[in-house]
């Protein structure tokens, strides 16, 4: 039996190969001008990986590296750039460049490079493209952003419902300019309408003169054009779609979209909710500093109004404070556990609310249980802290008011963490952007003043 030829297997060793010694293969390659090496050290790389490259290297190394890359730049490492970058990288690539580096790329690529640029940028690549391609992209475009009708590919392949397998086969085999991926023919009445879809798979199983009907999938889903993408991704994942026909208001066929693109905008909304629950916009490392820093400044401007707050309710017990000054040592713990115990509950509620898990269905059994493993956690922790202020301070009293405070921040975090993105999903605005603050907020609020508080009642 042959051997593989194991030179032409490609991997996905991406630690290696954009390792120290791989980038500063490039950048000598880049500053000294030798394009035949910077093509040979990039021919093994995929086209995320050479974004990332491009992301990890400086402004001007950047700029060199594109212009040495000239019309061999890929169009799919556009598309992987994060969009500050794009708009960058796109400022530094002249017309025909452009126009090379599109020609390859699926519809749906393309409005996703374009949609967010602006509109300088948008007609430089939408001038790049060829008129058929163009007008396919300015119709994609007409759509609102976040739908279907931007997500979808208008690549596709149909065939009519009384064709046969022969016929769609002979339509693949001559047909010159089929999508880049595709794994289903869409069977369409006269009237354009999707009634089935045949997997790749079948058709190559099946006789020549079968018809496609008859070997269709019938029980396929369409999504209606102006469906949010979000909704797409949770279709796609929930009902384990590979592709699926997107349909006017009247029903027509107008594209597809293929399970890559819908993984890929649940990855999004996944990193965007991680970073609106950490108080971060959509940055990237090759973000400029002033950029960065305008991202961060809302939530930090946020997160000092409710520390002013918290600082509120420390001060009306300065005088509780000044008599036992062992409660200025100890009061930072209940803050931060309750902190802790927010941010847990919160993440779960954020994630069941995008995942469509946490529903009115269940909504009550959900506070019960974040009620309860509160409660519970909170009695474990205020044995734990009553004993250590027991020890630290040989008090008992100040042990079982750590304890109670414990218990009672504990709960509050637990109820603020799942019914504050409740609350705000109720009122249109999003949970991960603005549920942290108020978490944080309460359980401060709380956490002081009942620590505080009870240590005033009993302790003086």
């Amino acid at each position: 039996m042959n051997e593989p030829e194991t030179d032409q297997i490609e991997t996905y060793d991406t630690a290696f190969e954009l390792g120290d010694g791989a980038i500063a293969a490039v950048l000598e390659a880049v500053e000294s001008g030798d394009k035949p090496r910077l093509l040979a050290l990039l021919e093994p790389l995929h086209a995320a990986d050479v974004a990332d490259l491009l992301e990890q290297i400086g402004k001007t190394a950047r700029r060199d590296f594109l212009n040495l890359w000239g019309n061999d730049l890929w169009g799919e490492v556009l598309s992987e750039l994060s969009e500050s970058l794009r708009e960058e990288v796109i400022d530094y690539l002249p017309a025909n460049t452009l126009a090379e580096a599109l020609r390859d790329l699926e519809s749906d690529d393309v409005v996703d490079l374009i949609e967010d640029l602006e509109v300088l940028q948008q007609n430089l690549l939408l001038d790049a493209l060829e008129d058929a391609d163009r007008v396919a992209v300015e119709q994609s475009l007409q759509y609102p952003e976040l739908t279907a009708g931007r997500l979808m590919q208008r690549e596709l392949v149909m065939a009519p419902t009384h064709w046969t397998v022969g016929q769609a086969i002979d339509l693949l085999r001559q047909e010159t300019e089929l999508p880049e991926q595709f794994y289903h023919v869409m069977i369409v009445d006269p009237k354009m309408r999707p009634v089935g879809k045949v997997p790749l798979s079948s058709l190559m199983a099946s006789a020549r003169d079968v018809e496609l009907t008859s070997i269709m999938e019938d029980d396929f889903k369409t999504i209606p054009v102006l469906q949010s993408d979000e909704d797409v991704a949770y279709a796609f994942n929930q009902y384990h779609i590979v592709s699926a026909p997107v349909v006017d208001a009247d029903g027509r066929l107008v594209g597809v979209i293929t399970i890559d693109d819908a993984m890929e905008v649940l990855q999004q909304h996944a990193e965007e909710d991680v970073r609106r629950l950490a108080g971060v916009g959509d940055e990237s490392f090759s973000d400029q500093v002033l950029a960065t820093t305008w991202l961060r400044f809302p939530w930090l401007a946020v997160n000092l109004v409710t520390s002013i707050m918290a600082s509120l309710v420390i001060a009306q017990f300065a005088d509780t404070i000044t008599a036992i000054v062992a409660l200025a040592v100890l009061m930072p713990i209940v803050a931060s556990m309750g902190g802790n115990a927010g941010t847990q509950s919160l993440t779960v509620a954020v994630r069941g609310i995008a995942t469509k898990d946490l529903t009115r269905a269940n909504v009550w059994r959900v506070i019960r249980r974040e009620v309860l493993v509160g409660l519970l956690n909170g009695l474990i922790f205020a044995v734990v802290i009553g004993v250590v202020g027991l020890v630290w301070f040989d008090s008992v009293m100040l042990g079982v008011v750590l304890g109670l405070a414990m218990i009672a921040n504990l709960l509050a975090a637990g109820l603020a963490g799942i019914l504050i993105p409740i609350w705000l999903e109720k009122l249109n605005i999003d949970p991960a952007l603005a549920s942290g603050a108020f978490v944080t907020t309460v359980t401060d609020i709380v956490g002081f003043f009942s620590f505080l508080g009870l240590a005033a009642l009993i302790l003086l």
